[in-house]
């Protein structure tokens, strides 16, 4: 007998959501760690909001639907919202009921800042990085690496220091182009001479030789070797020294944190510099990171101060033909599945937000959701 579709729309539907999800989703694991680890952040959310006026959006609520956005590789705010509105998975994930109204995009945009004032995003991401190593999911060998992230704005914003900020030329009814074309053949743009007047924190910044040079912050994530959870993220501006000093930034912030210090620390040819090398041994972690160049002479160095630097690379050279080096290198292109998850998954290969402190937070929530989706596999909640 063929179904015939139903015209008369009833008045109430009775439903449980809860059973409208399997019970084997992954957001369910998801789910019950996430909400686990936000009721231990309660006190923190009471002090960033006031004890009288209207009720705000749940903070809880808005912090789930950003995991939401990086774990369904969702491409904007008001995109997840919609998705929020129409989505029952979505809605039970936030607890939300069928009949309630989604909140609109603007809700993130008044709340980042409130976020950053109370440190809530990296409050979160700190209780995830807590969890792993309670559960002992961490080695005491780590790893660091560093990418582009391409800014938010055009390279047409890429404009001169001194040049007036002029509107573009409108035609006769007073209609200005949305795209104005401009022609930079010729000219010599530098970070020195030239700014972005979208994104001023932006650098024209390249990762090599024969790559396109583009407007984009730098991301550095901090791993450890046997699981590749990510232990500290951090944002910072794009230049050729910046991966050094954002890896020592992580080392102090885990140790004050968490209290933990790796034992060996691997990286790229980037991070090859003599003084670099002599930090870490200061702080008893064994670099292993590979030479990109040949170690000068000690005897024949005419500038007493690069000597103590030259040693450290001698050393470097001697713990490069070691196993425990060659397993470190190894276990370090964990690291770059990190970056893999973070630019292709949760949507951070170019940033969504314009300032350096807002891609700050979008990284600790994204490296979050990354956390907490491994560990679902290496301790089922």
């Amino acid at each position: 007998m063929r179904g015939q579709a139903d015209r008369q729309l009833p008045l109430f539907h009775t439903f449980e959501v809860e059973d409208r999800i399997r019970a084997d989703h992954p957001l369910r694991d998801f789910k019950r760690r996430v909400d686990r680890m936000l009721v231990s952040l309660s006190p923190q959310f009471e002090a960033a909001y006031s004890g009288t006026g209207r009720p705000s959006v749940p903070p809880e609520r808005l912090l789930k639907a950003l995991l939401l956005m990086a774990v369904y590789s969702i491409r904007s705010e008001r995109q997840l919202c919609e998705q929020i509105d129409l989505n029952l998975l979505f809605r039970w994930f936030l607890d939300m009921q069928p009949s309630e109204n989604a909140f609109d995009a603007t809700t993130f945009t008044k709340n980042r800042q409130r976020l950053e004032t109370h440190g809530l995003a990296k409050a979160f991401f700190d209780a995830v990085v807590a969890e792993a190593l309670l559960n002992n999911l961490c080695s005491e060998h780590f790893s660091v690496d560093g990418t582009m992230i391409q800014s938010f704005a055009s390279t047409k914003s890429f404009r001169p220091k001194d040049e007036k900020d002029d509107q573009p030329p409108s035609d006769s009814n007073g209609f200005q182009p949305r795209n104005v074309e401009v022609d930079f053949h010729g000219q010599k743009r530098t970070n020195a001479t030239h700014q972005s007047r979208t994104d001023p924190e932006a650098k024209l910044y390249r990762k090599g030789n024969s790559q396109e040079a583009k407007l984009a912050h730098g991301a550095h994530v901090l791993s450890e070797n046997r699981n590749g959870l990510i232990l500290a993220v951090t944002s910072t501006e794009a230049n050729g020294t910046a991966e050094r000093e954002a890896t020592l930034t992580m080392l102090d912030e885990l140790k004050a944190t968490h209290g933990r210090t790796p034992k060996t620390l691997g990286g790229d040819k980037g991070y090859d510099a003599g003084e670099f090398f002599q930090v870490l041994e200061r702080r008893k972690i064994e670099p292993h990171i590979p030479l990109a160049n040949a170690v000068a002479n000690p005897k024949t160095e005419t500038k007493p101060d690069r000597i103590p630097g030259i040693l450290a690379r001698l050393r470097m050279q001697d713990r490069m033909g070691t196993e425990p080096y060659q397993l470190s290198q190894r276990c370090r292109k964990k690291v770059e599945e990190c970056f893999g998850w973070l630019k292709q998954v949760a949507g951070l290969r170019r940033s969504r937000v314009v300032g350096r402190w807002k891609l700050q937070q979008l990284l600790e929530l994204s490296s979050a959701a990354f956390n907490l989706i491994r560990m679902k596999r290496l301790i089922p909640c």
